[in-house]
């Protein structure tokens, strides 16, 4: 039997669960078969046509059962993995085919018939990450970023599937010290070149790596590790394939009826965030992934082109998006209070990351574009002139707190020839290296919660190419493996010093011990708990200093935890292997004061411990 209630929720836009409803589902009525139920208030009939009538649907028109236009039909003896589309008269007296919009998975691109599967009854074993999971706001989050169709492949040219991925990606994570990883979409979608942003299955987990089940036992096993999920979610717009949701019933259903609105710059069709029937469409398809797949979180893409029309500031706000938005961070908060909702936004729109009831829009965090672009172009930058932008750096901190900032260097930083993160440093390659550690340590002791992409940990010297797998054979060059090795020991100390992230959204947790030594181009500050306090020096110039006068808050022995110009990274060995007695004089407004060893661009975090 249908739940007429899911109707009257969806209609209202309120709704969570429209996938136990629409699509195709098991049912037992009178006798063991499918029931077909789709959303098409224009059209003039509908057939359900599939491997198991012989693509003949003569025989089985769907009833329209609801004035809405809700269609339905129950048909005997479907089996699981059988194929099926909707043969649609549309509004004009049409007759296409369209995949279904709540089809749980999908053809093979180029084919794009939905298949008929059973996504119940999976032996979840994670209920103690589950009832442990939080949002991590108080706790380390280090999140490594990931398109599974190239992080490896098997003979270097095939896809690995979730089993695999399993075996493979699983211990790398754990063994990198990372905390979280962020699966670019999951969601089917025809482009491979699209990695996923330009999505026809919101229900439909990708049939490129496995099946859905595949996926479940993907996850599960992430945390069995304690490796939590987060996958990208794109609300915005979809493509324009015309066997997916574009003019659905011969009309615009799901898309803005106006032209201009309708068309993104990415070529694709923007989602009519004003319609209630498609608000309850993408809210349901956020909330299913959370509650099919144990999915941790979602980052939301492109938020700007959510609170603008076409991202543009200048054409104004999209008032009915931003009433999306709230409504659908509001009801996943409630649904979900453990998990993790992130925006991708480039604007400077306010109080994204406050609550709905005081009209923010209700996100856990929000990626800092800003702290991203104004540091790698610090860093692309001859040493020479880097004082004449010292406060590029230190701009990060002026509005740090007035959102909850992850801090990314995406996938999005090392294609479409822009570089990647190592090759956007300034110099030889020597320096190259010398700086890319100088600017993850950098990172990791900066407020907010931390995002790779893969290959970053590498020194990944080729732009990411989605069709190539990593260039894993740089693990045998020492210089790239020293890097990587420095890499696991920065996460190490950043998940286990609670003072690098117990205080990220609270004054009290950051310091500028200097932040306007330009002459020198060096940065100092420290981070504080009620366990430790944790200093970073930071040289951006070439140039060593052998006694360098640091002011700290407390009297004690300064232990070097990490030195970015340690042996062991291949660095020149100016270190501090000696504790540093903090003498009591002021220095730096502060009370007390450290005699460090400088390296040439060398970043160093020095711990001392609260009695």
């Amino acid at each position: 039997m249908l739940k007429t209630s899911i109707f009257d929720s969806f209609f209202a836009g309120h709704c969570l669960d429209a996938h136990n409803v629409f699509g195709a589902h098991f049912a037992y009525e009178g006798i063991s078969g499918v029931r077909f139920t789709v959303f098409a208030p224009n059209a003039r009939n509908i057939q359900v046509i599939g491997t198991f009538n012989h693509w003949n649907g003569s025989d089985a028109f769907m009833k329209k059962i609801s004035p809405q236009g809700v269609w339905s039909i129950f048909i005997a003896n479907v089996n699981e993995w059988d194929l099926y589309k909707y043969l649609i008269e549309n509004a004009h007296g049409h007759w296409v085919e369209k995949s279904d919009p709540f089809a749980f998975y999908t053809e093979m691109r180029p084919k794009s018939s939905s298949l008929v599967v059973n996504l119940r009854n999976f032996g979840w074993t994670d209920k103690m990450w589950m009832n442990k999971r939080t949002k991590h706001l108080k706790e380390p989050m280090s999140i490594y970023e990931v398109h599974l169709g190239s992080w490896r492949k098997k003979y270097a040219v095939e896809w690995l599937n979730y089993e695999e991925l399993a075996r493979d990606l699983i211990p790398y994570v754990k063994e990198q010290g990372y905390t979280h990883i962020e699966l670019m979409p999951l969601n089917e979608h025809p482009f491979d070149g699209s990695w996923g942003y330009q999505a026809t299955g919101y229900f439909s987990a990708t049939s490129r790596y496995g099946t859905p089940k595949q996926l479940m036992e993907f996850i599960n096993q992430c945390h069995h590790q304690d490796i939590g999920v987060i996958i990208d979610f794109v609300p915005v717009h979809f493509v324009k394939d015309y066997f997916g949701l574009i003019e659905f019933d011969g009309t615009p259903l799901f898309e803005y009826p106006n032209p201009e609105d309708a068309l993104s710059q990415w070529g694709t069709m923007v989602f009519d965030l004003w319609k209630e029937e498609v608000r309850s469409f993408l809210m349901s398809a956020a909330s299913f992934w959370m509650d099919v797949y144990h999915i941790d979180g979602i980052r939301i893409d492109a938020v700007s082109n959510i609170i603008y029309w076409h991202g543009e500031k200048k054409r104004g706000v999209n008032e009915g998006a931003l009433a999306f938005v709230r409504r659908l961070n509001y009801y996943l908060s409630q649904r979900y209070p453990s998990a993790i909702l992130i925006a991708e936004d480039s604007s400077d729109y306010p109080k994204v990351t406050q609550p709905t009831f005081e009209m923010g829009l209700g996100f856990d965090y929000k990626w800092d574009l800003g702290w991203m672009n104004d540091t790698l172009k610090y860093y692309t930058m001859d040493p020479v002139f880097r004082s004449y932008h010292h406060h590029q750096l230190t701009f990060s901190m002026a509005y740090f707190y007035s959102e909850k900032f992850i801090l990314p260097l995406s996938h999005d930083e090392v294609v479409h020839g822009k570089g990647t993160i190592i090759n956007k440093m300034w110099g030889d390659y020597d320096q190259k290296f010398a700086q890319v550690k100088n600017l993850y340590l950098y990172m990791f002791s900066h407020p907010g919660k931390k995002l790779n992409f893969m290959g970053n940990e590498l020194a990944h010297f080729r732009e990411w190419d989605e069709n190539r797998e990593m260039d894993w054979h740089l693990l045998q060059y020492s210089r790239h493996n020293s890097l990587n090795r420095f890499m696991v020991d920065l996460n190490r100390v950043y998940t286990h010093h609670s003072c690098l992230s117990r205080y990220d959204y609270e004054q009290r947790g950051f310091r500028w011990i200097d932040a306007d030594n330009s002459a020198q181009s060096i940065y100092s500050y420290y981070r504080e708990d009620e366990k430790c306090v944790i200093v970073t020096v930071l040289n951006m110039t070439p140039v060593a200093i052998e006694e360098f006068h640091v002011g700290v808050p407390l009297a004690g022995e300064y232990v070097e935890l990490i030195n970015s110009q340690k042996a062991i990274y291949e660095g020149n060995d100016m270190c501090n292997y000696v504790p540093l007695i903090a003498v009591e004089e002021v220095c730096h407004n502060q009370p007390y004061k450290i005699i460090v060893r400088v390296a040439p661009f060398g970043a160093m975090m020095l711990e001392v411990t609260k009695v």
